[in-house]
C-alpha cells in the first residue's frame, strides 16, 4: 500500500493537471462561441451566392466552364480538414476514419491537407501529400480559403485531378459532429441540390461572363464554410474532452483523498496499538 506522503504527492499532481484541463476547457469554450458566430455570420452570404449561381446556371445551360467539366476519373484529389493540435477527443481520428476506406490500397489519389494531425498520419503511411496547410485549423480566414481554392482550381483545370472531394466535419453541437465527404469539383449540380430556379436577373455583360466570375467565388465560399464548420467542430470536441478530463480528475482526487484518510487512520491505529503495547510491557 502506498504511503500517505505518496498519496499526497499524487493528489497534488492530479490537481495540477485538473487546473490545466479546466483552463483549456474555458479557452475552448470562448473560442467555440466566436467560431459559431463566424459560421452563422457567413451563412447569409453563402446562401445568397448559391441562389445567384443557381439563377445564372439556369440562364447558361449550354455554356461550358473548366470547373464544370466532367471527365473520366483517373485521379482523385482529397481536401482533408483536420486539427493542428491534439487533446480534442476523437476529432482527428474520426476524419481519418472517414478518409481511409476511400484511399486504402489506391495509387490514383492525391491529398491536400489542412492540419498537422492528418498530415502526420498519412505521411507516416506513405500516402501522396501534394500540399499542406498548417497553423490555422482553429482560426481559418477567408484568405486561407481563397489560397486553397486557387490551388485546387488550377489542379483540376490542368488535369492533375479529375475529381476533387472535400472531407470535413459538420458541426451540430459541441457533442455532435459528423465527418462528411462531398464532391467539390467538378461542379455538376445546382448548389442547392434541387432544380435550378427560373432566371430572375438581367446579366451584364453576359450570364456566361458572370458565371466565369461566380464559380471560383462559389468554390471559395464552400471551402470557407467547411473550414468554419471544422474549426467549430474541433473546438467543440476539445471543450467536451477537457470537460470530461476535468470531471475525471475530480473523481480521482476524491478517491485518492479517501485512500489517504484510510492510510492515515491505519497509521494512527497502528501507532496507538504500539504505544499501548509498550505501556503494557513496562508494567
Amino acid at each position: 500500500m502506498p504511503s500517505a506522503r505518496d498519496i499526497r504527492r499524487r493528489i497534488k499532481s492530479v490537481k495540477n493537471i485538473q487546473q490545466i484541463t479546466k483552463a483549456m476547457k474555458m479557452v475552448a469554450a470562448a473560442r467555440l462561441r466566436r467560431a459559431q458566430e463566424r459560421a452563422a455570420a457567413s451563412k447569409p452570404y453563402t446562401q445568397k451566392i448559391r441562389e445567384v449561381l443557381a439563377s445564372v446556371a439556369a440562364s447558361t445551360r449550354d455554356v461550358s466552364h473548366p470547373l464544370l467539366a466532367v471527365r473520366e476519373v483517373n485521379r482523385i484529389g482529397y481536401l482533408i480538414l483536420s486539427a493542428d493540435k491534439g487533446l480534442a477527443g476523437a476529432y482527428s481520428a474520426n476524419i481519418i476514419r472517414e478518409v481511409l476506406p476511400q484511399v486504402r490500397g489506391k495509387d490514383n489519389i492525391g491529398m491536400v491537407i489542412v492540419g498537422r494531425k492528418a498530415r502526420d498520419y498519412f505521411k507516416r503511411r506513405g500516402y501522396t501529400i501534394d500540399s499542406e496547410y498548417l497553423g490555422f485549423s482553429e482560426k481559418p480566414t477567408y484568405d486561407h480559403a481563397v489560397k486553397i481554392a486557387k490551388e485546387l482550381s488550377s489542379a483540376f483545370i490542368s488535369g492533375k485531378y479529375d475529381e476533387i472531394r472535400l472531407v470535413y466535419t459538420q458541426f451540430f453541437s459541441p457533442i455532435n459532429q459528423k465527418p462528411t465527404t462531398v464532391k467539390l469539383l467538378p461542379l455538376t449540380d445546382t448548389p442547392d441540390g434541387g432544380e435550378a430556379p427560373q432566371a430572375e436577373y438581367i446579366f451584364e455583360p453576359s450570364a456566361a461572363e458572370v458565371l466565369d466570375l461566380l464559380l471560383p467565388k462559389y468554390l471559395e465560399t464552400v471551402i470557407y464554410s467547411a473550414l468554419l464548420q471544422a474549426a467549430a467542430s474541433e473546438l467543440g470536441a476539445r471543450m467536451t474532452a477537457m470537460s470530461s478530463a476535468t470531471d475525471n480528475a475530480q473523481e480521482l482526487i476524491q478517491k485518492l483523498i479517501l485512500n489517504y484518510n484510510k492510510v492515515r487512520q491505519a497509521t494512527i491505529t497502528r501507532e496507538i496499538t504500539e504505544i499501548v503495547g509498550g505501556a503494557e510491557a513496562l508494567k
